[in-house]
């Protein structure tokens, strides 16, 4: 992308692993999800950082297992060659029982190496 504005994509053309972990999250299929992410990879979610594989890992499974929600693909951006931000609506048991968030996708070597998730 040569002009530096962020472009608006579909769930289509978001890349391969992106869908993967989203998919993966979505049917709480930790085994997959972890695929997605680089060894190295960081996790931000609700004020907690999540610093590789493992710690990453024990994330999933929490958040599978904490709250019951849907969670709807809204809007995705590519903000260059290696960022993307995928909306979402959440309805469920948590807290407020709704919330749009925004997935914040960092990408190295095709796989993610950096996701915030905030509203």
């Amino acid at each position: 992308m040569h002009d530096k504005q962020p472009r608006t994509s579909t769930p289509n053309t978001l890349p391969e692993v992106i869908t993967r972990y989203l998919t993966a999250h979505r049917a709480h299929d930790t085994a997959s999800a972890i695929t997605a992410f680089t060894r190295e990879a960081t996790v931000i979610d609700d004020g907690n950082t999540y610093e590789g594989t493992e710690a990453i890992r024990g994330w999933l499974n929490r958040s599978a297992t904490e709250f019951t929600y849907t969670i709807h693909l809204t809007g995705a951006q590519q903000t260059d060659a290696t960022h993307y931000i995928a909306t979402h609506h959440l309805e469920g048991d948590f807290p407020g029982g709704t919330i749009d968030l925004r997935y914040r996708f960092t990408l190295r070597d095709g796989l993610i190496e950096r996701l915030v998730i905030e509203p």
